[in-house]
């Protein structure tokens, strides 16, 4: 693409309603008419959650349903492709809460093809530029649109790395990888002198393609790398879920229509994850039609993968579900020393194995499964060094909570960073307790997180797989390597902790709360807290109140879904299913579940107070109810305690005795 020029209409999104309306019926708007601007137009103003169970293109029926002012949703379904609209303009943080590539995708299939802000949302810019969405921050640009000039493609590169801007050249990654194909492709190659590395930046420097061609083509990997470069990046797996199978797919359908291999397809993995539960979870989930919806989704995505030769992680011939996707993904599959990428942001669970995994959205996906490699600029990383240990009781949920009460950690800096966690404490956790660490880094906005592969991974390994592995011994960080930011932690200090409902970042001490919080259901499970560990210390919990004759409250309801069938059968072989079902709570089959909505667990109504073992606890994530995070062994706890508390509370609870109120 060397210019844009405007062949259709320019829709602002005002904060008047009454000029939004003008457009919708076929006015023309100045700049001065369509004033203020709306600022913070979210993914879910762009597209609502529930549009994530279309694809391909009749997600060009969606763009803006969600979008208010006035106090009324003003775009009816088909709106922008009906009005002709081919630019957005809109204030400061368009994009904002993202990701969620199905918005995106909406607004392209609609005719969106240049969307002018004051800033953006990273992840929304993302997603942009695999699309060939152009973006820009210059509202001046506006007027010679408006006079009809051909605008060159530069000023929609500005101040992008060298390969992210011949991808937009190329008309997003789709045009790049048909440029690939047909050997006409660039691919620029940063000329970082060897310098001292982190982790990450190793196992990025090992992995960066040096051909632009794909995998087959070059010896892989550049003698350094650093912070701002762009790379292709060599992938071990490539894994995806349901939704975002089927979105991918719709993308490759609508980029690249003719037949193209798939690189390698028996590394690339689907999971029917999350959405298996999802009729059981009320609300959405129970309304008619929703199966339907979820079986189309389910039998699309098992077709497409039998259709390309790669496996699909759904039920097995016995109708079992194997289980959560990020779970299964380190159980089975990752090895030290990978890259690895998942279409959910909680992919970085594997870091814990010593792997730079990471969450990557559809477009990119699509066209990691045709080349094999993904894009990605060298994201800064800070340093956690975790001194000494935690104490009894306290477990590794306990620990990030408590370092999001870190002024350090709270400041929103580690946006898009490789979080990497260093120190003795790390001995003294398994490789499920560092996985705890590693699938929370979201949470703290960071790309992904890492920890360097030890004994204890060797070990875990051996165990889950019976497979001996060797640690190479470049799989750590370099003396000398530049961290953006090193934070000092005491274990000693941190203390069983929750998260307050609307954000995990609202975590507290557990034993300083102001008042007693009742519970009505308490959820363990989710890729956070159903690890096999997690389930262990669960186990500990239910078996103590009932040696001690401690029963559930009637009004509790306490639900217990693995991460995975692994999980499952190694609970069911030591005789834990039989303590927890003896206790009276519901054992679920592992899938993802109330963590999301859509399983049981998930609140039904707003006076339900709900305490969690999952990783967020954004307003309406697990239903209508308020959501409190804590520790799988917290998460029991207050179940028999009836409001929040820690394990220690129970045991020093002097209710040793049947609970029978309600």
């Amino acid at each position: 693409m060397d210019c844009f020029k405007l062949s259709g209409r320019v829709l602002f999104l005002s904060e008047d309603p009454a000029a939004v309306h003008r457009q919708l019926r076929g006015e023309d708007l100045s700049v001065a008419e369509a004033l203020p601007l709306r600022n913070g137009v979210s993914v879910d103003e762009i597209a609502p959650a529930w549009v994530c169970y279309y694809f391909g293109q009749r997600l060009e029926d969606f763009p803006y349903l969600g979008y208010q002012t006035g106090g009324n949703f003003p775009f009816p379904e088909g709106a922008v492709a009906r009005g002709g609209f081919q630019v957005v303009v809109s204030g400061e943080r368009h994009g904002t809460q993202g990701p969620r590539e199905a918005a995106l995708f909406a607004e392209f299939a609609a005719g969106i093809r240049l969307v002018l802000a004051r800033s953006f949302d990273a992840a929304y810019l993302q997603h942009c530029h695999a699309l060939g969405l152009l973006t820009s921050t210059d509202l001046g640009l506006l007027e010679p649109l408006l006079r009809g000039e051909a605008l060159p493609i530069e000023h929609f590169t500005r101040g992008m790395d060298p390969l992210t801007a011949e991808i937009v050249r190329n008309g997003g990654l789709f045009g790049y990888t048909k440029a690939r194909l047909a050997g006409t492709a660039l691919l620029p190659l940063p000329a970082t002198a060897p310098r001292p590395m982190t982790l990450g930046e190793k196992i990025l420097a090992r992995a960066a393609a040096t051909a632009p061609s794909g995998l087959a083509a070059g010896a892989p990997g550049l003698a350094a790398v650093a912070p701002g470069d762009g790379l292709l990046v060599r992938t071990h797996w490539r894994y995806s879920h349901e939704t975002a199978t089927n979105l991918a797919a719709a993308m490759l359908d609508a980029f690249l229509a003719e037949q193209v291999p798939f690189h390698d397809p028996s590394h690339i993995l689907a999971f029917r994850d999350h959405l298996s539960f999802a009729r059981e979870s009320g609300g959405q989930g129970s309304q008619a039609g929703f199966s339907e919806v979820v079986r189309r989704l389910q039998a699309f995505q098992d077709t497409f993968c039998a259709s390309h030769g790669f496996l699909s992680h759904g039920q097995d011939t016995g109708g079992t579900l194997q289980g959560i996707s990020h779970v299964v993904m380190a159980e089975r599959h990752v090895l030290p020393g990978q890259v690895v990428v998942g279409t959910d942001p909680h992919a970085c669970h594997s870091g814990a194995l010593g792997a730079l995994a990471f969450g990557v959205d559809a477009a990119d996906l699509a066209n990691a499964w045709v080349n094999g490699d993904v894009r990605l600029t060298v994201p800064p990383t800070w340093l956690v060094r975790l001194h000494g240990s935690l104490a009894d009781g306290v477990g590794a949920k306990d620990l990030v909570l408590y370092l999001l009460t870190l002024g350090a950690m709270r400041e929103g800096s580690l946006a898009g960073h490789i979080l990497e966690y260093q120190g003795e404490a790390l001995a003294g956790l398994a490789t499920d307790d560092r996985a705890t660490l590693t699938n929370m880094a979201p949470v703290f906005g960071a790309l992904t997180g890492l920890i360097a592969p030890d004994a204890e991974t060797a070990a875990y390994l051996r165990a889950r797989r019976a497979t001996p592995v060797a640690l190479d011994a470049w799989m750590h960080g370099d003396p000398g390597a530049v961290y953006a930011r090193v934070v000092d932690v005491d274990c000693a200090a941190v203390r069983p902790m929750v998260a307050a409902p609307g954000n995990p970042g609202n975590a507290v001490v557990l034993d300083q709360l102001a008042q007693a919080v009742p519970v009505d259901i308490a959820y363990v499970g989710s890729c956070n807290g159903g690890k096999r560990d997690d389930i262990e210390r669960v186990h500990e919990v239910v078996r103590w109140a009932l040696d001690h004759h401690v029963m559930l409250p009637l009004r509790v309801q306490l639900f217990i879904q693995m991460g995975s069938e692994d999980v499952r059968q190694y609970a069911q072989a030591q005789g834990w299913i039989d303590t927890f079902e003896e206790a009276g709570a519901r054992v679920l089959s592992p899938g993802c579940g109330a963590c999301i909505h859509a399983g049981p667990g998930s609140s039904t109504r707003a006076d339900q107070v709900t305490i969690g073992s999952f990783n967020r606890n954004f307003p309406g994530r697990s239903g209508p109810g308020t959501v409190w995070l804590g520790s799988p062994a917290t998460v029991a706890a207050s179940a028999f305690l009836g409001r929040l508390g820690s394990f220690q509370a129970l045991r020093g609870s002097r209710k040793l005795h049947p609970v029978t109120e309600g």
